[in-house]
């Protein structure tokens, strides 16, 4: 028997950690009319933000079809424009920057387990790395899931795509539209989800690769996207804008359109259609057996809806969900089911709420929980009972929710033991450069975790059950924002973080190593504190003591760490252990205001690189650019780090530093970067170091950053292992104060550099050359020249991957950018700079 699971995983993808606002008349009228629709699209590519918004939009909204989007993967190889968090952090970024967008637009999310690995220019490099077979199967499995009657692809299945992830992409998707159809494939999913045939799969053309194509192109299906909604009273192009806009860590911010916006169609497999994408797709209510007699009760809620009073549509909403319940299981039936029974509610004008005096807690702990309902309407409605098992709860009542009256109470109840925590799934276990770790096969395709907790709220409407699920979830009033909110989530009773994520012996002496121990229990703590350490290594002490009196107690605590002599690469790790358990997971957040909290809990460790580091100079300034960790980078090896302001950047305080270090992209991303350019180009003349990382070559604020004329293209090395040659190798960069070898380019990851130069002056000294396989060779991932009395470097090198991932070579040669033209001389006094008092989060 096919168990099905619909109205669990196919529920709008509102956000857990915020209140869903009730929808106001118009909103719902639209809700009813989709309700008449029975027909689905599924929109597929490779990344956060490959997702045509226009089209997501218009088919939920003026087709009103089920509408999702699969993503192959995170967008984990990307880069940030918001903040430092990169790989598997800025992967969470990007998958709740798509959920947002789809709160808005209207679609519901999926992914595979595919790890963005970074740039690849190819489909079988990307195959190899990702594991084809595994990947394949989680299309399989959300086709078969979903059960999407037509699929629409990004890119084509070839290299026109521009990227391998791209291409590979197209290609999934045509082999699960076979595969998807077949007995003798993924055989495991059939039991839970059969098999399915989609119509037709097309792909979103009339782009870079085909750019010629437009509506009188024959075989080509063009969508109208631009239409106007006056329900909404937008059009569906400017709600899309809006869409797209949430993916702000990789700048898409759009603009609304307005008037006829075209979208074509090109035709790659199944059936053909003429001029409409759902040609031959029954989207009506007789595409279920005994579902013709539905279709004139919703035709006739939806014209005697009545907008000054929703709830006068309940008794027939009632009707058809009787009528929907009788009919056989399967996806289009829990699909209507879910609809009905939240216009029911939406009708109502319900509102239902619990949030938690805490937003986290250990397992077996207590919480205290506050709840609040409203029935906002003259309908007869009970709650007749509430259910959480994470919390043991399952009470019987029989409560008449009277109109616009609140029922307000609160209850205390322990979280279960043996309650998992709440990092994000595909998080919780070491993945490979390809694929994410995923032990539950119930979790694959699924975009975030379920709620932490949450409760099931059973309620009688006019005589008629009606279950209603929400969220636990913490809330407070900020004097500023109002109203926020953050999910309630469970976590260990104790954290370990380490101040450092990476740590660089530069010789044998040893250095203080500082970690933080925060308490998440409402009991008392008290335990020891160890480092674990490689072969030849040792801290003193051995183990630290430590009590925390309350929840969220801090304690910090210093190890003097003493290196090997021999240079190696490897891993610190702190451990907690309390009445005879040992914790040794940290804590991470990541909040941004566009998307709701993030807590993470990777283990307690730090990247230990014990390596024969010089370097020159005391001091240098940073000039944040996109945003990355280079700084961290600069004070592990021993610097002192002034991150310049852009008011700071002037020719007095420049006397203050051995060099300079721009951010990357900050010609992107810095609208002052044309002001203070010039007075670091002077600084240069007058005997600085300024080292330049990547820029795009595209939407420059400014193309004078250079002393000489330099050209950026978009040349890049992704094989992270690609050969490196020396063009000048008795250069003072590959020799001072570090002796630079070929050993120093192993285990780089991702990808050696990005965006390199395409044309340079002659005065430029180019000092690499690489390229990947079967390409020509790329020989500005690191140009210097003289300029006046000092130096300017550019690099498209990716030093902002490779120093926070412990990359010892990339430390080194980093020591010699910043340290050219320095001879050696008395300590700088070190610049005092304000530093963020920490506060507790909400």
């Amino acid at each position: 028997m096919r168990r099905l699971f619909y109205c669990l995983l196919f529920v709008p993808a509102i956000a857990f950690a915020q209140q869903q606002p009730t929808p106001d008349a118009a909103h719902i009228k639209a809700q009813l009319k989709k309700l008449n629709v029975l027909g689905s699209v599924l929109y597929v590519a490779a990344h956060p933000d490959d997702e045509n918004t226009r089209i997501i939009t218009y088919m939920a909204n003026d087709r009103q079809v089920e509408t999702a989007y699969l993503s192959m993967t995170r967008g984990d190889g990307g880069q940030n424009l918001i903040g430092p968090e990169i790989r598997d952090l800025l992967g969470l970024i990007r998958t709740q920057e798509l959920l947002a967008a789809r709160r808005i637009d209207g679609g519901h999310q999926f992914f595979t387990r595919a790890n963005d690995f970074g740039f690849s220019k190819s489909a079988t490099e990307t195959f190899a790395i990702w594991n084809k077979n595994e990947v394949l199967s989680d299309v399989v499995k959300v086709f078969r899931q979903y059960q999407p009657d037509v699929i629409i692809t990004r890119f084509p299945p070839d290299e026109r795509a521009g990227h391998g992830h791209h291409t590979a992409s197209a290609i999934l998707a045509q082999e699960a539209f076979e595969a998807a159809a077949r007995t003798d494939m993924f055989q495991g999913q059939l039991t839970e989800f059969g098999t399915w045939q989609v119509k037709r799969l097309y792909t979103n053309t009339g782009r870079w690769w085909n750019s010629t194509i437009n509506e009188n192109t024959p075989g080509i299906v063009t969508l109208n996207v631009g239409g106007f909604s006056p329900l909404l009273g937008e059009s569906f192009s400017e709600i899309a804008a809006v869409s797209r806009s949430q993916h702000k860590s990789q700048g898409f911010g759009s603009k609304g359109m307005r008037g006829q916006q075209q979208e074509f169609l090109e035709y790659m497999k199944g059936e053909r259609a003429e001029k409409d994408i759902f040609e031959g797709v029954n989207t009506t209510w007789s595409r279920l057996k005994g579902g013709e007699k539905i279709q004139p009760l919703v035709d006739a809620v939806i014209k005697n809806f009545d907008v000054e009073k929703p709830y006068a549509s309940i008794a027939a909403l009632l009707q058809i969900r009787q009528a929907i319940t009788a009919l056989q299981p399967g996806v289009w039936r829990d699909r209507k089911l879910a609809e009905v029974e939240q216009l029911i509610v939406d009708c109502a004008g319900v509102f239902i709420e619990v949030t938690a005096d805490q937003y986290w807690v250990a397992p077996g702990q207590h919480v205290a929980t506050s709840f609040e309902l409203v029935n906002r309407s003259p309908v007869s409605i009970t709650l007749s009972g509430i259910k959480s098992p994470g919390l043991g709860v399952d009470s019987t009542l029989n409560q008449p929710l009277e109109n616009n009256a609140s029922l307000v109470f609160t209850r205390n109840h322990a979280v279960a033991t043996g309650t998992g925590y709440s990092d994000p799934y595909w998080l919780q276990k070491e993945h490979t450069v390809g694929l994410f770790t995923v032990t539950n096969p119930n979790l694959i395709g699924k975009p975030e975790n379920d709620p932490a907790i949450s409760f099931a709220f059973h309620l009688t409407v006019e005589g008629q059950p009606v279950i209603v699920t929400k969220p636990l979830q913490y809330k407070w009033t900020d004097p500023v924002k109002g109203e926020l909110s953050r999910p309630f989530e469970i976590v260990p009773p104790v954290f370990v973080n380490l101040a450092d994520n990476v740590l660089v012996f530069s010789d044998e002496n040893p250095r203080d190593v500082r970690l933080k121990i925060k308490s998440a229990s409402e009991k008392p703590l008290s335990g020891n504190v160890k480092l674990q350490l490689p072969d030849g290594w040792r801290a003193e002490p051995a183990m630290i003591p430590f009590t925390l009196a309350s929840r969220g107690e801090e304690d910090e605590k210093m190890f003097t760490v003493y290196p090997s002599r021999n240079e190696i690469t490897s891993t610190l790790k702190a451990v907690a252990e309390v009445d005879g358990k040992s914790y040794d997971q940290a804590l991470q957040t990541i909040a941004y205001d566009h998307i709701p909290t993030q807590t993470l809990l990777p283990k307690a460790q730090a990247k230990l690189v014990r390596i024969n580091l010089k370097k020159e100079g005391h001091t240098i300034a940073y000039i944040r650019g996109a945003g990355d960790d280079v700084p961290a980078g600069l004070r592990t090896m021993g610097y002192d780090v002034w991150e310049m302001k852009n008011e700071e950047i002037t020719s007095e305080n420049l006397k203050r530093v051995d060099a300079v270090v721009l951010g990357v992209r900050i010609m992107n991303t810095n609208t002052r970067a044309p002001f203070f350019m010039p007075v670091l180009l002077d600084y240069v003349k007058q005997g600085g170091t300024l080292v330049v990382q990547y820029n795009v070559n595209n939407d420059l604020e400014t193309d004078k950053f250079a002393p000489y004329p330099l050209t950026l293209s978009r040349d890049r090395v992704t094989e992270e292992d690609a050969t490196v040659r020396f063009l000048k190798p008795e250069h003072a960069v590959l020799n001072t104060p570090n002796k630079i070898t070929d050993r120093d380019f192993t285990g780089w990851v991702q990808e050696r550099g990005l965006y390199f130069p395409g044309k340079w002056d002659e005065k430029f000294e180019a000092i690499l050359s690489m390229n990947d396989k079967n390409e020509t060779p790329k020989d500005a991932s690191l140009l210097v020249a003289p300029y006046g009395e000092g130096y300017y470097v550019y690099t498209g090198l990716s030093f902002f991957r490779e120093l926070p991932e412990g990359v010892a070579g990339a430390y080194k040669l980093f020591a010699n950018l910043v340290s050219m033209g320095k001879p050696k001389k008395a300590e700088s006094p070190k610049i005092k700079t304000k530093t963020k008092s920490s506060t507790k989060a909400k």
